[in-house]
């Protein structure tokens, strides 16, 4: 950017345009009367949209525009929201200021701010004098059926979950594309492993917002799933797909902790709420036949680990480590770091459902062996701490887990086991770490019909 601005002193942020050719989608933002922020996302090998499905994908690629601008928005958080197209209808508008409240607590957490009653995109029904929204209001109904191919994009992440989802799907044989967005190489070589047909896509971040970030914007974690599955809905017009699951754990939808009466929680975009707001929309704004869900979401973490023990073709590719995942900065020399709380709660987790030595040849090393990670794994027992602002799942899972090891013989001795048993255990119930609860699937789910059998295969 040539024109140097103070992001955080900015009052307006501006939605300018999203356009889309040749495979490429381009959208753009600026802040005040700033230069344009231009975020690119390519789609290989694209086919050209169908007559009939013109204006599905075109209600899809507006509604990427306004979802990924998440990104550039949180830069400065000004007071005020601009749409170049004009106002929305009542339920996109709700979609999305319950997407920005929400998908960025935890930024706004680390940051000292509240973004409650800050977050107000226009819409052509103002909302009513008590403060409440529409019902659904404009657009509310529900869309054309498109006809789509009965396909299934599962989203790739290079960790277990998603590839409990894709075996799941093979099992009942369902057409499925192992999709991702980005160029992880650990990702690749997971969605190959799968041995169905691949889709990459690539998405570009504005230069600029890097050089805002050296301005002294504010920063910090988006709701990166939203993102993306704003992006697949586009391709899933696109390209032909009926269906976008994800693999969301029914986990993901408690709070890493709460602040000021809000929830703040790190997995949002990959709750149960956020699955239901996506799935409604779509249907009443892109496609009725357009299913929007999470194959896993009855299941708790520990029920998807126990599931993935079972796909030992997989234990040589798949990584839960973020570290391996991050835009800037070191990666790790091999598929674990050994440090993160992703990689204490995966090896946690495995750990009752794997022969020890294998799980030591996964992770190189005995994690739950070495004092020195006492403090990440208090963490995730909430013994001291919340959990940790990452991926995992609840405090009462890890405490399962680490009792069911305590129990075994051959998991007694090692320190931090130990250390569960003798300072740790004697504060707690027992009669509440039973692992057994967790295996059971609980709870709504929004998965489609076609795919319901998927279900049974997991477990």
């Amino acid at each position: 950017m040539t024109t140097t601005i103070q992001p955080r002193l900015t009052q307006v942020f501006r939605f300018v345009r999203a356009s889309y050719a040749d495979g490429v989608a381009e959208l753009a933002y600026a802040f005040d009367d700033g230069q344009e922020l231009v975020e690119r996302i390519s789609f290989p090998d694209a086919p050209a949209v169908p007559a009939a499905r013109a204006a599905a994908f075109d209600t899809a690629l507006k509604l990427l525009h306004l979802v990924a601008g998440i990104s550039y928005y949180k830069a400065g958080v000004p007071p005020k929201i601009e749409l170049a197209d004009g106002p929305l209808d009542d339920a996109t508008a709700d979609l999305l200021d319950t997407l920005y409240l929400h998908g960025l607590a935890e930024f706004a957490y680390r940051n000292g701010l509240d973004l409650r009653g800050r977050i107000n995109f226009p819409r052509a029904t103002p909302p009513s004098p008590a403060g409440g929204r529409g019902a659904g209001g404009e657009g509310a109904g529900s869309a054309p059926t498109l006809g789509l191919p009965k396909n299934t994009l599962v989203p790739i992440g290079g960790g277990k979950d998603s590839l409990v989802a894709v075996e799941a799907i093979k099992s009942i044989g369902g057409d499925a594309t192992a999709v991702w967005v980005g160029n992880s190489p650990l990702i690749a070589a997971c969605a190959e492993r799968t041995g169905l047909p691949v889709l990459n896509i690539q998405r570009e971040l504005a230069p600029g917002l890097f050089e805002l970030n050296r301005l002294g914007a504010w920063n910090g974690h988006i709701p990166v799933t939203a993102v993306n599955s704003a992006i697949l809905a586009v391709a899933a017009v696109l390209y032909g797909h009926d269906s976008i699951a994800f693999a969301n754990e029914r986990s993901a939808s408690v709070a890493t902790l709460e602040y000021e009466g809000q929830q703040v929680n790190h997995q949002w975009s990959k709750g149960y709420l956020f699955e239901s707001l996506l799935n409604d929309w779509l249907h009443s704004h892109v496609a009725a036949d357009l299913d929007y869900c999470s194959l896993l979401r009855p299941y708790s973490e520990l029920a998807i680990t126990r599931a993935f023990a079972k796909l030992t073709p997989y234990f040589d590719v798949f990584s839960s480590c973020n570290r391996n995942f991050k835009i800037l900065g070191p990666k790790p020399a091999d598929r674990w770091c050994g440090q993160c709380p992703k990689c204490h709660f995966v090896f946690l987790a495995l750990a009752p459902f794997l022969p020890k030595p294998r799980l030591l040849s996964i992770f190189g090393r005995n994690l739950l062996d070495d004092e020195a990670q006492a403090a990440g794994f208090d963490a995730l027992l909430e013994y001291q701490d919340h959990k940790p602002f990452e991926c995992v799942g609840e405090g009462a899972e890890a405490r399962a887990a680490m009792y069911a090891l305590s129990q075994r013989p051959e998991w007694q001795e090692d320190a931090l086991v130990a250390r569960f048993s003798n300072a740790i255990l004697p504060q707690l119930d027992a009669s509440q770490l039973a692992l057994e609860p967790w295996l059971q699937p609980l709870g709504e789910h929004r998965v489609p019909a076609r795919l319901q059998p998927a279900l049974a295969t997991i477990g």
